[in-house]
């Protein structure tokens, strides 16, 4: 039997799911740890540009009002992106759309590059929100790519190289912010640019690479060129199987057309499965691990770590994010996602609690700002051995085809919402909260562990029936969404 390596270097797959990667989910990844070791700069071109143009200084608040806006934009533009996604994949098929989408990260790097020239920080915000708008269109194109490429077998193996290259992302993101490399005063708006040359290179080649077979056969009915396709990918062969197979997983969706989102909010036969999903994504939101990619310098120098070494220890904790996250699919088949959820989530909890402590200790002695920097990494581990990891493809395991793509949609408009929020508010909440802000994240922390633990049902080895009858057994105050639903119909 061959293995992965063979079957993905018979044809050109291999190098395109990496094309793919540079110009989809790295994008993502870079743009959410890439902001961090320049924030004391570009916070300080915000104070220049103001004084330039009014003669007197900006307001603290101002000031942190810009920032935010500036950390948030990446959001609200991953929101429209992501929202925009159908609509531009099916226009212009897979390939054009990433395209026209790495097209818009190189115009957003033109307004990242203009701005220190022209002293606008409003150019800096622009940037923020089309890198958003590219990386939130991007990632999700990506993943229909890849889904739409790869046979049935290893359908799951090559999508989750996406997740991969968002780890490769932000590890980039970390390494080029090193003052040795790009974090410097003189060329924050170079780093901030860097991904665009990634989408760049995506422009040059991926031209070479086919349009997916999917597309062609269904969309396009060109059998013909859909077989071409497929060998282009994965070698010589007739691929009529394969063929058959897209034509009869496109006769079950027809069967079953997919549900709307507002359909499935309105669906009481899986109201817990809506729930679980969104207490799950909200929780890893409001864990406090996105504002560790974003504002890693800030919450290190609340911590008392030296200036000098803030870049360097942040590198560490990407190394460190990547290594936890390939391997987290082994962790997943040993213990299942239940244990991981709610056991990682208590972890990181905990993590939390003792970080106010040290954080309120750490000028005691030298060594307790290393003691929070340690906590750091163990919450590092949980998180991407734990809730980040398990959670990606939780959809899969709790809806049924029909209502799959709905509640994609709603977990990505979760995300993109709550990150967005977070940047906003967060640099104001470390201003007034101080150390006690990560009391917050340790009650988001241990309202998850709880939730996983008692109501959430395990998940390995069971198929989809049973885990549906384990969420309609559910019962708060004795009712139950299913009994409410059976009174419905008999009404």
């Amino acid at each position: 039997m061959e293995t992965l390596f063979q079957q993905l270097t018979h044809g050109n797959a291999l190098f395109l799911i990496l094309v793919l990667g540079l110009g989809g989910s790295f994008q993502v990844g870079f743009h959410i740890t890439g902001l961090s070791s320049p924030s004391p700069y570009i916070q300080c071109f915000i104070n220049n540009s103001w004084y330039d143009r009014y003669g007197e200084p900006p307001h603290p608040q101002t000031v942190t009002m810009i920032w935010s806006l500036i950390v948030s934009m990446f959001a609200v533009g991953g929101l429209f992106g992501a929202i925009s996604v159908k609509f531009i994949s099916d226009l212009l098929g897979r390939k054009k759309a990433m395209i026209c989408n790495s097209f818009i990260a190189v115009l957003a790097a033109g307004f990242m590059l203009t701005s220190k020239n022209v002293n606008s920080f409003e150019m800096i915000i622009v940037a923020r929100f089309l890198f958003g708008y590219s990386a939130g269109l991007g990632m999700n194109t990506h993943l229909i790519y890849l889904g739409e490429i790869s046979p049935r077998k290893i359908r799951g193996i090559v999508t989750l190289t996406s997740a991969t290259f968002t780890s490769l992302g932000k590890v980039s993101g970390r390494a080029f912010g090193l003052s040795e490399i790009l974090g410097r005063e003189d060329t924050w708006d170079i780093l901030l640019s860097v991904a665009a040359l990634f989408s760049f290179v995506q422009i040059v080649m991926l031209p070479f690479f086919p349009e997916t077979p999917r597309y062609l056969l269904i969309e396009k009915g060109d059998d013909k060129a859909c077989k071409k396709a497929l060998q282009s990918l994965w070698g010589q062969g007739d691929y009529q199987q394969e063929m058959d197979e897209m034509l009869t997983e496109q006769a079950a969706i027809e069967a079953a057309p997919p549900v709307s989102l507002l359909q499935l909010l309105r669906d009481r036969t899986v109201r817990w499965q809506v729930i679980t999903i969104s207490i799950i994504y909200c929780c890893n939101q409001l864990s406090g691990m996105s504002t560790i990619s974003t504002f890693t310098y800030d919450i290190f120098l609340e911590a008392g770590i030296p200036k000098k070494k803030i870049r360097y220890i942040t590198l560490g904790l990407g190394v460190a994010e990547i290594l936890t996250s390939l391997t987290c699919g082994l962790l997943i088949d040993l213990t299942g996602r239940r244990p991981l959820l709610f056991g990682g989530y208590g972890v990181m909890s905990a993590c939390w609690i003792f970080v106010t402590v040290t954080l309120n200790l750490k000028d005691s002695s030298y060594w307790v700002p290393y003691i929070t920097v340690s906590l750091m990494v163990v919450f590092i581990v949980f998180f991407c051995g734990g809730p980040g990891g398990a959670t990606p493809t939780l959809n899969s395991e709790l809806f049924i085809q029909s209502n799959r793509m709905a509640s994609l949609v709603l977990t990505g408009l979760q995300r993109w919402f709550m990150f967005a929020v977070m940047g906003l508010v967060f640099p104001f909440l470390i201003d007034a909260l101080s150390s006690y802000l990560f009391v917050l994240f340790a009650s988001a922390c241990m309202l998850g562990s709880l939730y996983t633990f008692f109501l959430l049902p395990e998940t390995k080895g069971k198929t989809l029936l049973e885990i549906s009858e384990e969420f309609k057994a559910i019962t708060v105050c004795g009712k139950s969404f299913a009994e409410e639903t059976r009174t419905e119909t008999r009404l």
